[in-house]
């Protein structure tokens, strides 16, 4: 039986640097909601940063959707990654361009890997 992917790591920021050297990731700009002055309002650029484990070895698939009602979710990332075995820790690098928010309230966003869905959360939008 092959195991569900467990998240260790969900984080909203401007942007990740990877030192090439080390490897290591630095995260920039960590942010919980996102204030506007009006609506609709898009944000130009914004990072979802996940780190995994538990993902059987080959190849996943990871999708995020969002939307204003948990029951009418858009999807907004649909993409492959490997998993060389269960012990890795997996950090996936979501960028999201141009993201417009309608009015303000509570979005709230879906991840799936494998179809199973691993987290629901949301992104508070206000003015």
């Amino acid at each position: 039986m092959q195991s569900k992917a467990q998240l260790l790591a969900w984080i909203t920021c401007d942007g990740v640097h990877i030192d090439p050297a080390t490897g290591k990731h630095t995260i920039l700009g960590v942010f919980s909601n996102i204030k506007a002055g009006r609506f609709p309002v898009t944000h130009p650029f914004m990072v979802w940063f996940l780190t995994l484990t538990d993902c059987s070895a080959g190849s996943h698939q990871i999708r995020i959707s969002m939307g204003r009602d948990p029951t009418e979710m858009h999807r907004l990332i649909e993409r492959n990654f490997d998993s060389p075995n269960p012990l890795q820790r997996i950090n996936l690098i979501n960028e999201i361009r141009n993201l417009t928010f309608p009015a303000p309230g509570e979005y709230s966003i879906l991840i799936e890997v494998d179809d199973e869905p691993i987290l629901a959360t949301s992104l508070t939008v206000f003015n």
